[in-house]
């Protein structure tokens, strides 16, 4: 799996990895392990080639001041626990997040994940599963303003070809 076609980020994960995720992280079902895994080890990759080449990230609508407090694994368990959204949609929000980065050649970092995520998973709800909640619902999960979720869908709406 890669997160940007300019190798920004290229993780794959194998059967082994996912048993020790298992232990890692007992509080989600191991798909959503996987998931937070990906992410979390392309962002570490990304953070360090942003820093060792002295590049600047790509500021996009998703980027916050500062890191958030809680980690990806724990916004996403946070986000499976009050959404209800089916495996498939966390699946299909790491493709919008994938094809969002691509399209603006931005990575991946600890200041746009969260925004990111939140948003993508709503968007794939929307589409894909039955039970549907509101912007509002999403963004009060996600921790960001009704407001602000509108504009951070419409954009993965644009960039994701929907």
């Amino acid at each position: 799996m890669s997160l940007n076609q300019n190798n920004h980020a290229l993780v794959s994960i194998s059967l082994t990895k996912e048993v020790s995720l298992e232990l890692q992280f007992p509080e989600l079902p191991t798909l959503y392990r996987i998931v937070s895994s990906v992410l979390e080890r392309a962002i570490q990759k990304n953070e360090n080639l942003l820093k060792a080449s002295n590049k600047k990230d790509v500021v996009t609508i998703f980027h916050g001041s500062r890191v958030p407090s809680l980690s990806v694994r724990q916004y996403m368990e946070r986000i499976f626990k009050y959404s209800n959204c089916t495996p498939s949609c966390f699946v299909i929000a790491y493709i919008y997040i994938d094809q969002f980065l691509q399209k603006l050649n931005a990575y991946l970092t600890s200041l746009n994940v969260h925004r990111l995520l939140i948003t993508s998973i709503m968007v794939a709800a929307k589409f894909f599963d039955d039970e549907r909640h509101n912007n509002a619902y999403f963004a009060k999960v996600g921790g960001v303003s009704t407001a602000e979720m509108n504009r951070t869908g419409d954009e993965v709406l644009v960039y994701s070809g929907l």
